[in-house]
């Protein structure tokens, strides 16, 4: 099942923590060449260093998403360490839930340009290369909340929403240049990303829930390798995954 994952070039963002992580070290093991890719160095740093120790190829690259320089530069890191990409998993996100009539504009602006302009800026930086490899592979993280909307997420479901749309109209523009392109969108897992929600009642409330129904990142990670690890001529066009016990 993993052979077309072995020496793929696999760039992640997101990968300090959670579903990037857990996904960073899959594919690691399955023999891929890994570029890690966040704004914490010291994370992906000691991350690299033990996969390195561990006999596998590895790289971490500092990267807001939010700058398209920083992107642009992660790109170009990966093509000058091992000479092409394969794959990029656009992961970063920030999920920081509240109702509209508070009027968290911050929020709202990060959630923009973390969840949105983030992969917008990844596409950009990855396709040129892509195109002229004429192949590549680039997966987008949404969610659940790219397929319904409930109370405090209607800025985030909108921000994940976008993604979805993007994703799709990338496929469809992509499909001639034998680039594959995946949206995955998962349900309640247990990562970092409820510590990004401020209002305490709405976190506390998310918290409870995802400790007694969600899943592991690695769940993730095996969602993105079995699209990864489909032939070439096969293209998962989307994944969503929950917790069996997880309602909406």
């Amino acid at each position: 099942m993993t052979d077309n994952i072995k020496d793929k070039v696999i760039v992640i963002t997101g990968a300090s923590s959670g579903m990037g992580e857990a996904a960073a070290r899959h594919l690691a093991a399955n023999g891929a060449k890994i570029v890690l890719a966040a704004r914490r160095t010291d994370r992906i740093d000691a991350i690299a260093s033990e996969l390195t120790k561990q006999g596998k190829e590895a790289i971490a690259v500092a990267t807001d998403v939010t700058k398209r320089d920083d992107v642009q530069h992660l790109i170009q890191s990966a093509v000058n360490r091992f000479g092409r990409v394969d794959v990029l998993i656009n992961n970063a996100g920030v999920m920081p839930l509240s109702r509209l009539d508070q009027c968290n504009v911050d929020e709202w602006d990060q959630m923009i340009d973390v969840n949105l302009r983030g992969v917008l800026h990844g596409i950009a930086a990855v396709l040129p290369y892509m195109k002229e490899q004429k192949s590549g592979h680039i997966i987008n993280t949404a969610s659940v909340a790219a397929h319904l909307i409930f109370p405090s997420s209607a800025v985030y479901s909108a921000t994940k929403f976008a993604v979805r749309a993007l994703t799709e109209g990338l496929r469809q523009e992509t499909a001639a240049l034998n680039i594959r392109v995946t949206l995955v969108s998962p349900g309640a897992v247990k990562t970092e990303l409820l510590e990004h929600i401020s209002d305490k009642n709405v976190q506390a409330a998310n918290r409870e829930y995802v400790e007694n129904v969600g899943v592991a990142p690695e769940t993730y990670a095996r969602m993105v390798a079995f699209a990864i690890s489909e032939p070439d001529d096969v293209g998962i066009s989307e994944i969503i995954f929950r917790p069996t016990a997880q309602e909406l």
